[in-house]
């Protein structure tokens, strides 16, 4: 990641002002908890980036103070200012994640963030409405909640869209700051590809993660805001997710949520009671099934389902023949959990289904399954409240309590994990070179309806000399054979303009050859179009 900023001195001021370049601060990157990036750092964390602050100098050689030097100043400053601004319509569009995973921040502040998937569309408009966003993507699991960006300014855009999360979250800014990571350009990239491939899952290389990078490319296709750069993004990440899972088998073996919930169950069981402890699952969505399935594993043979629908558990009984699925309505659902030693939860309920009131009435278990009613909560937001676990007679845990579960299965795919670092390595560079290769993109058409416009009137001129008696086949010949010389006249500039890791040049030369066509024939460049687009964008959010 790169972060640089410098201010340009512009012509030669009349003035005392003479303003220095501030350095740009680079960070390779480092694990997760080293490249979390906080608003209020203390003193001995390494930030990853500085604000660059002009200095000014005296320069006696040149001038001398004058009395007139006030007015000076003051012309001196509105050129500043001018450079400034000059400097930000010259930054590239960045590719920013503003996140908050169960690396960095605890489920009651998650399942405040949380978005649900009908209301991602909404998200992506709202966030495409803020003055320095131009592409948005939104990743909220029971794991993580990322909004992945395009922004115009990287500042800007971040200060945007942390103002955007805590209006719609309700939580301080201070207080997202303090748990959200900021990863740039190349980082969030990585990142991404990590997150698909299951590396920064809490049980290291599960699948579903990349089944929910695939809903948002679903859910994106046709929504205003996710444009070409986030789509291919994600898109490219499913391509990692897939890769890293055949090359490496990383999933082999691996552990979900759902099976990690299980497997905690059974832990806090009593040993003795794992063949005949009650299990009532609440919700018959993937989770659900998911956890169905992993207890049908561990030899359960009967469990009672409640689902606001049959139609789901009808399904899932029908792929368990052997297994005694019981359903029951939502309306039965405080009747089944008195029937119980173990729930499960995992429903898109964005209110608790189970509070203290609901739980301190019911009968109590056995002595056989530890005298403990156990709440498995593995949704986000929580469908059981956390002071459940204040009566003696119950305990609650979430998917923040699934750690001590999935710690023991991490080292053989550790190593695996080491294989799939070089796989995304060699995928971040390739999608790299495509997004550098969009940077020529606008010149590339601009130099073509240059030369068009210039062969259909060369064309036309050619025609009306030859009279209105030619055929519609010599019409057809003479217009083919413009065609013809415009496009091999234009064969060699265009290859000089394409930069997609298929050949040695780099983008510098790259850019280098954009720039001097983009003299050489007057085109517009593309730092006026990023002009355009912020100053749209501001004008846009002022009606």
């Amino acid at each position: 990641m790169a972060v640089s900023s410098s201010f340009a001195a512009g012509p030669k001021l009349d003035t005392l002002l003479l303003c220095n370049h501030s350095s740009s601060t680079t960070s390779s990157r480092a694990s997760p908890s080293q490249i979390r990036i906080l608003c209020n750092p203390t003193p001995t964390r390494r930030t990853l980036f500085r604000r660059p602050v002009p200095r000014c100098e005296v320069a006696s050689s040149d001038v001398s103070v004058q009395d007139g030097s006030r007015a000076s100043s003051i012309s001196a400053l509105e050129q500043l200012k001018t450079s400034a601004a000059d400097r930000y319509t010259k930054e590239r569009s960045s590719i920013v994640v503003i996140g908050l995973s169960i690396h960095t921040t605890p489920v009651e502040m998650r399942e405040k963030l949380a978005i649900p998937e009908a209301e991602w569309p909404r998200a992506i408009g709202e966030l495409c409405n803020l003055n320095h966003i131009e592409e948005a993507a939104v990743l909220s699991t029971c794991n993580r909640m990322e909004i992945y960006v395009v922004a115009l300014s990287q500042h800007r855009g971040v200060k945007e869209v942390t103002e955007w999360m805590s209006k719609t979250s309700g939580i301080p800014i201070s207080e997202l700051c303090q748990h959200r990571f900021l990863l740039y350009n190349k980082d969030a990239t990585q990142h991404i590809f990590e997150v698909s491939a299951g590396l920064d899952s809490l049980v290291l290389g599960e699948g579903q993660i990349l089944a929910q990078v695939k809903q948002v490319v679903k859910v994106g296709q046709g929504v205003v805001g996710f444009g070409r750069n986030i789509s291919g993004l994600f898109k490219h990440a499913i391509t990692v997710g897939k890769r890293v899972r055949t090359e490496t088998n990383i999933a082999a073996g691996a552990v979900s949520v759902s099976s990690a919930a299980v497997e905690l169950a059974l832990m806090k069981l009593p040993e003795s009671s794992h063949a005949s402890a009650r299990m009532l699952v609440i919700g018959a969505g993937k989770m659900g099934k998911l956890v169905i399935k992993h207890l049908v594993a561990k030899g359960c043979t009967k469990m009672v389902v409640v689902n606001r629908t049959e139609e789901r558990v009808a399904a899932i009984r029908e792929e368990m023949k052997d297994v005694e699925i019981i359903y029951k309505p939502l309306t039965e659902m405080l009747t089944c959990a008195a029937e119980a030693d173990v729930v499960f939860t995992s429903t898109a309920s964005e209110s608790p289904l189970f509070l203290k009131e609901h739980v301190k009435d019911l009968p109590p278990v056995g002595s056989d399954v530890g005298d403990l009613r156990l709440f498995i909560d593995i949704s986000v937001p929580r469908n059981v409240g956390a002071c459940v676990s204040d009566l003696g007679t119950a305990r609650v845990y979430n998917v923040d309590d699934l750690k001590e579960v999935v710690a023991a299965n991490k080292e053989d795919r550790l190593r695996k994990a080491m294989e799939a670092q070089a796989i995304i390595a060699e995928e971040s560079k390739q999608f790299e070179a495509w997004r550098d290769s969009l940077e020529t993109v606008p010149t590339i058409k601009k130099l073509r309806a240059y030369a068009e416009r210039i062969r259909v009137a060369e064309l036309e001129k050619c025609l009306s000399k030859m009279g209105d008696d030619i055929s519609k086949k010599t019409r057809r010949a003479v217009d083919d054979l413009s065609r013809g010389i415009v496009n091999k006249l234009l064969h060699g500039p265009m290859q000089h303009l394409r930069c997609d890791g298929s050949d040695s040049r780099t983008l510098n030369e790259t850019l280098e050859n954009m720039h001097a066509l983009n003299r050489m024939f007057s085109l517009e460049t593309e730092i006026s179009v990023l002009e355009q687009k912020i100053r749209a964008k501001v004008e846009q959010n002022q009606k």
